[in-house]
């Protein structure tokens, strides 16, 4: 049995982000062409569908994580904050982007909270994941 630790990781996020795309339960919010990622950046990302990658890679740090909460996930999406002269300092992500995204995939039956520990992938998203790392393999 195939599963997400098997697989290059950006390979699996790109089949998920076109099945999260492709299914309808994901979808930018209007803003997402105008947000930055974190105060880290100088820009808002480049790509098109950006946010549906944004989400299957949360949907897969939830997987191999969990149960994680949203302060945790903005530590992993964060970076170093250029401060001129002075040394760089390491900030979070935008804790915005991934609570939406948190919301989508739990509206659309991924994930579900955890009782005071945040959230955890649901049998659902564990099979959408490992079906999508079985599916890269097969391509390779």
């Amino acid at each position: 049995m195939v599963t997400v630790y098997d697989v290059p990781s950006e390979k699996l996020i790109a089949n998920v982000a076109q099945k999260l795309k492709d299914s309808g339960s994901v979808n930018p919010p209007e803003w997402a062409e105008f947000a930055k990622t974190g105060v880290h950046t100088e820009k808002a990302p480049i790509q098109v569908d950006w946010w549906y990658t944004r989400a299957a890679s949360v949907l897969r740090k939830v997987y191999i994580k969990g149960p994680i909460g949203t302060s945790k996930l903005a530590a992993e999406y964060g970076g170093f904050n250029d401060r001129g002269s002075r040394p760089n300092k390491a900030v979070k992500g935008s804790r915005s982007i991934i609570r939406k995204s948190l919301m989508q995939l739990e509206s659309a039956g991924l994930v579900v909270r955890n009782k005071n520990n945040g959230r955890v992938v649901t049998p659902k998203g564990q099979a959408l994941l490992d079906n999508a790392a079985k599916e890269v393999i097969d391509s390779n």
